[in-house]
């Protein structure tokens, strides 16, 4: 029963003979309109269920400001439109969770500043070949779909805008294909956009999708999409997904803060990304997978990952194409995995990578032509056996290493620029290969060409200026040498200069070859991997700068000592540095040393300084002449734990290779065996850590920390783990007076005391504090300090002229949730 009047405007077959009648409810004015008449509704409920069926208008009052006109029956479709009719200025409210609020089918109705809040199965459902233009309207349903599109319907929608969704904001499907154009999609608990099934598609112009509890954009099941000038940003999952055979084109787009991948491709999908932004993204910024599946992206840029993957990972037989390329700010840039994957880099810019530009690996191959590479770790590393490609007129620029080849694998290098390589510009070991061709290496403060193990590598026609180390370097014969010459950069004089060069260099050198080395002598491997030269010491980590002078032992424990608390930890370190001392004179001594396994695990809360004293323990091991440099490298399982199969081992490796003559420290170890592992990688992190803690014992020091009900369980989940560790050290919380005398240290640090009475209200503010899991501890102390200056400032920048104790001087009142005095 309607609440209010309906007047319809009869237009009648003469249309300057209208006639106006006033009826009590929707049903009735229906009932007596016909095609091309208006019917404008007065403000008011009403709980009718209405079909439109005849070509009308249907509208709100036409003076704004007069209320809504709500249209909310108890249950079923408030409204169905199945004519050419326009609807205009209502509100329209579901409560019926199997059928939509608004329904448009086999019709091609105008819909203009609808209001849709409900909480039914859709939004808004079009179907049945239905074209509507739809313009302005909002959709709020925390209960179901926002808007679904399908049975082959199409329309466009203009300015509208999904303001919740329990399920997917928009949903095409059935061979459905709509238009959105500068509409904006956020707050769905599904993905923002999903399209799914043979021959549905969709086009989206200037439209904004965020705030997601799932993926932005979601395109499977032979779907396709094309997005242009549209930004995603914000999801808690993948910002672009594809599967199964999907096809999406990205123009001008920008996908920003994600946690995930921000675009995932799998199952013979195809994406192709023009002039578009890849920016803050937790794992891969691009990633590719499975035979037949492949990305094109033309003059993008991927930048700025707030995670530790890398910004483009093709896997599985999948391919790819950058051409005209930024990735910059990335862990790493490209990495290509498995036989029959390929990517062809064209004309791209790849820098400021904290570990590889390019990696190649499990017989994958990649083609590089004209790139540059710069300030990264290293520039391209070709893994293992199988895997290769080609890289021809690239320069790599400011790295540790330009390039490695490893195990078996075998590129092609032609006319390629290595420029100040920290190390080597080419470094190859472990059974690699490799073609080099009219390339140059210069300004390395190690060799140029680094070539050990007897590896086949072939140079022609390379050439090498002002290398610290020397030009070229083979520590056994195997290279193949031709046309190859140097500057006859210098070694450094404990290194021979001039030795009989290999027969396949004798053959072709030219005269000058003093820079074309054979000296056995050790040297470090480059950073990121590789065997180490025959006889090279221990230490020689991939990566690792050179050892610092120790400081004494005693001073290291005098500076554990100092510490706030702590008392039981204090005392184990110092068990086991006598142990280890005494067991070092016995050896010196003659006697046999009781064999003593120095790995650790620290369980406690945060902020108990399990990092500071691992610090140390690696100091004083240094120290004793245990460890070769004592450094601490800190880890985590996004450090560890790959996505892919064997990249796992690969990452952890490495981890383990950085620490090598020091002490490598896993925060919050236990996430490497969660509860519901499944097919989780992180139990393969554990068992290449158990293997290489074995195997290096006496090169690395390993501590695993954590909570300790967690770390129970770590060391529970393989029957080595345990073995491996000598002893649990528990880091208990701090008393209040423990964080009070930090507050105090804190304070004497930056020229502040203690006002009469400040240390007693502290130690009423520590003792109030809960005790769970998110206690920080002395980080707990640390920001209360920080809290107290910032209250503090603010209270003297009051002062016109305050004095030494107004500036120094910290009261209770300068407490967080201490009330202004």
């Amino acid at each position: 029963m309607g609440q209010a009047s309906v007047q319809v405007t009869h237009t009648g077959t003469s249309r300057w003979r209208r006639r106006t009648g006033e009826y009590g409810s929707l049903a009735a004015a229906l009932e007596a309109a016909a095609d091309g008449d208006v019917l404008t509704v007065s403000p008011g409920t009403y709980r009718e269920n209405l079909v439109l069926e005849r070509a009308v208008t249907l509208r709100g009052p036409e003076r704004a400001g007069g209320g809504s006109v709500r249209i909310a029956p108890p249950d079923g479709v408030a409204l169905t439109v199945r004519s050419s009719a326009t609807v205009r200025d209502l509100q329209i409210e579901g409560q019926d969770a199997s059928a939509p609020a608004l329904l448009i089918e086999d019709c091609a109705p105008e819909l203009t500043g609808i209001r849709i809040m409900t909480r039914s199965a859709a939004g808004l459902e079009v179907r049945g070949g239905a074209r509507p233009t739809v313009r302005r309207c909002t959709v709020d349903n925390p209960a179901g779909l926002g808007v679904s599109v399908s049975g082959g319907a199409g329309g466009v929608y203009e300015e509208c805008e999904v303001v919740a969704a329990g399920q997917a904001g928009v949903s095409v499907g059935d061979g459905a294909h709509p238009r959105l154009e500068r509409c904006r999609i956020h707050h769905a608990s599904g993905a923002g956009l999903s399209l799914h099934g043979d021959g549905s598609a969709a086009e989206a112009v200037g439209c904004e999708v965020y705030e997601i509890k799932g993926a932005g954009v979601q395109v499977t099941a032979r779907a396709t999409a094309h997005l242009t000038d549209c930004r995603v940003h914000r999801t808690t999952a993948d910002g672009v997904t594809l599967d199964t055979d999907a096809v999406l084109t990205l123009a001008d787009c920008e996908i920003h803060d994600i946690p995930e991948n921000a675009v995932d491709l799998r199952s013979r999908s195809v994406l192709t990304l023009t002039r578009s932004t890849v920016r803050r993204f937790g794992r891969n910024g691009l990633s590719v997978w499975d035979p037949g599946t492949r990305a094109d992206a033309n003059g993008c840029e991927i930048h700025d990952s707030t995670g530790d993957y890398p910004a483009v990972w093709v896997s599985d037989g999948a391919s790819a194409v950058l051409d005209s390329c930024r990735v910059h700010g990335v862990p790493d840039a490209l990495f290509v995995l498995d036989r029959g994957s390929q990517v062809d880099v064209l004309d791209c810019d790849l820098t400021q990578v904290r570990g590889t530009a390019v990696s190649v690996s499990d017989g994958a191959t990649v083609r590089l032509d004209d790139c540059r590479i710069r300030e990264a770790a290293t520039g391209a590393w070709f893994r293992d056996h199988g895997s290769g490609g080609t890289l021809a007129n690239c320069t790599v620029d400011a790295t540790a290493t330009g390039m490695i080849v490893t195990k078996g694998a075998d590129p092609v290098v032609e006319r390629c620029t290595v420029t100040s390589p920290e190390e080597a510009g080419v470094y190859v070991s472990a059974e690699g290969r490799g073609t080099f061709h009219g390339c140059r290496v210069t300004g390395s403060r190690g060799y140029g060409f680094h070539v050990i193990d007897g590896c086949r590598s072939t140079l022609r026609r390379c050439r090498t200026e002002r290398c610290a180390r020397g030009g070229y370097e083979f520590a056994e014969e195997g290279a193949v040498v031709e046309d190859c010459t140097s500057d006859e950069s210098a070694a450094p004089a404990a290194v021979p200069t001039v030795a009989p060069a290999p027969p396949a260099a004798t053959a072709s050198a030219p005269p000058a070859t003093a820079g074309l080395l054979t000296a056995t002598e050790a040297v470090p491997p480059p950073r990121g991997g590789g065997a180490k030269a025959p006889g090279a010491a221990a230490s020689s980590a991939p990566g690792a700068p050179a050892a610092e002078a120790a400081r004494p032992a005693t001073e290291v424990l005098g500076e554990l000592d100092g510490l706030v608390g702590l008392d039981s930890v204090k005392r184990e370190v110092r068990t086991l540095t006598s142990m280890i001392e005494v067991g070092r004179r016995r050896e010196q001594a003659g006697l046999k040393a009781a064999s003593a396994r120095r790995h650790l695990v620290f369980t406690g809360s945060p902020g108990t300084g399990k990092t500071t004293v691992a610090r140390l323990y690696g100091e004083i091991l240094h120290a004793l002449g245990v460890l070769e440099r004592g450094h601490l490298v800190e880890v985590s399982r996004v450090d560890l734990v790959g996505e892919h199969i064997g990249s796992t081992a690969i990452r952890t490796q490495e981890a383990f290779d950085r620490a090598r003559g020091g002490v490598l420290f896993i925060d919050e170890a236990y996430a490497l065996s969660p509860e519901d592992s499944g097919r989780d990688f992180g139990r393969e992190a554990i068992d290449t850590l158990v293997k290489l803690m074995e195997d290096h014992r006496d090169e690395v020091v390993v501590i695993a920390a954590g909570y300790t009900t967690e770390m129970e369980r770590f060391l529970a989940v393989n029957p080595g783990v345990a073995s491996r560790f000598s002893r649990t050290i528990t880091f208990g919380d701090y008393a209040p007076e423990e964080l009070l005398h930090i507050v105090e240290q804190q304070a004497a640090e930056h020229e502040y005391h203690l006002a009469k009475g400040t240390g007693d209200a502290l130690l009423d503010h520590f003792a109030a504090l809960p005790k769970g899991p998110s206690f920080g501890n002395g980080r707990t102390a640390r920001q209360t300090f920080e809290a107290m200056v910032e209250r503090h400032a603010g209270r003297v920048a009051q002062l016109d002229e305050p004095d030494t104790d107004d500036l120094t001087l910290l009261y209770p009142e300068d407490l967080p949730g201490a009330s202004a005095s």
